[in-house]
């Protein structure tokens, strides 16, 4: 893995000015809001579509989570703990595939760079599962970005404390919502093959997708 890092940073400074006629070119120029990572990337999904809607088909959704909803990611921008770990309950980051640098990986919530190849990404923030305990082990749901445009909805009521205030401040936007669904956030969560929208796979087989090894969903 450190080769892998080695071999991606040169390229690292050129990602974002490559992918920017499509994408916002910082963290600082998404729509975002803290916690709500789903909705983040819901929102820059749209704005892929808005900016060319054949591109979608470049792009994909992934939910990070277990059983347990414990899931260790570093290089997390809200960590305030040296080695820059948060476990989370779960985690959503876009995977967008660019024609000449490949996977880039958009997760609004970390400290390396935005975007970041695949490969350097998976290294830094996702690391060796054998090092892991069991429970803390991450799976992966990998949605295309249309369809994660088009089934994901939520009421974020997830995000409400039992007196009926907000775990966390929500969007200012209305709540995004399908014609026929208010919410369904928590089939998009479980790592359940049985349920939801996309494919549930282990870090081995998410790396063996993004890193060439196989194709995507």
């Amino acid at each position: 893995m450190e080769e892998v890092i080695a071999t991606s940073a040169a390229a690292n400074s050129d990602n974002a000015h490559s992918a920017g006629r499509l994408f916002p070119a910082s963290i600082e120029d998404c729509t975002y809001t803290s916690c709500y990572c789903e909705e983040n990337v819901w929102k820059l999904c749209e704005h892929v579509k808005l900016k060319d809607p054949a591109e979608l088909n470049r792009c994909y959704v992934v939910f990070i989570s277990n059983k347990k909803r414990q899931v260790p990611l570093w290089h997390q921008r809200a960590s305030k703990r040296p080695d820059r770990l948060v476990i989370w309950d779960y985690h959503v980051v876009l995977i967008y595939l660019h024609q000449d640098l490949g996977f880039l990986v958009y997760d609004l919530d970390t400290e390396l760079d935005f975007p970041c190849p695949f490969k350097s990404y998976f290294a830094q923030t996702i690391g060796e599962e054998k090092t892991l305990k069991p429970e803390f082990r991450r799976y992966f749901r990998v949605i295309r970005g249309e369809e994660y445009l088009r089934e994901f909805a939520s009421d974020r009521s997830h995000m409400t404390k039992e007196d009926g205030g907000w775990m966390s401040p929500p969007p200012p936007y209305p709540c995004i919502q399908t014609p026929t669904c208010q919410n369904n956030i928590q089939d998009f969560i479980s790592m359940e093959t049985t349920v939801g929208f996309g494919t549930v796979v282990s870090a081995k087989a998410l790396w063996d997708m993004f890193s060439g090894v196989l194709k995507p969903p």
